[in-house]
């Protein structure tokens, strides 16, 4: 009896072979990038930190820290789970998302770059700082930071004279 040879797999019609996909460092996608800074300037809007709301969704805020970072996708449940914290619909996280808009009168929600610093290692080593410090002398601090703020762009244009 004479025995065929089965084709190589390779060759099979149907057989699709996916190879794994390399591990390399590559950016978030941009809408959970968008996400990510949505639920921080929510948060900051409701004047909740991060310690929190990660402990009224049952994660750690580094956890939290990650998601605002999208250094980690954030899973639909979780994503929930915030939104009923921070008392908003789901969809106000989507909101400004480039194809998200559901009127095309509908503004796009402005990029607050205070808010990609509060969210950045710096801005929270700052504020964690900053909460430490007695409320009247944070309030010195502040008002310190203002003068600066205002000083600054005199002393720029001193120096161009």
């Amino acid at each position: 009896m004479h025995h065929r040879n089965a084709p190589p797999e390779s060759k099979r019609p149907g057989v699709l072979r996916v190879s794994p996909k390399p591990k390399t460092e590559t950016s978030p996608h941009p809408a959970d990038l968008h996400v990510g800074r949505q639920v921080a300037l929510v948060r900051v809007q409701s004047d909740i930190s991060q310690t929190q709301l990660a402990r009224s969704i049952g994660i750690s805020f580094q956890q939290l820290q990650k998601y605002e970072n999208a250094k980690n996708r954030v899973s639909a449940s979780m994503l929930y789970e915030i939104a009923r914290s921070l008392g908003v619909p789901v969809s106000r996280f989507f909101e400004g998302l480039p194809g998200n808009q559901t009127s095309p009168d509908a503004p796009p929600v402005p990029v607050d770059e205070r808010i990609d610093f509060i969210v950045s290692a710096e801005g929270r080593r700052l504020i964690e700082g900053l909460m430490q410090l007695h409320p009247r002398v944070r309030d010195r601090v502040s008002a310190l930071i203002t003068v600066l703020g205002e000083e600054l762009p005199v002393l720029d244009t001193d120096k161009g004279s």
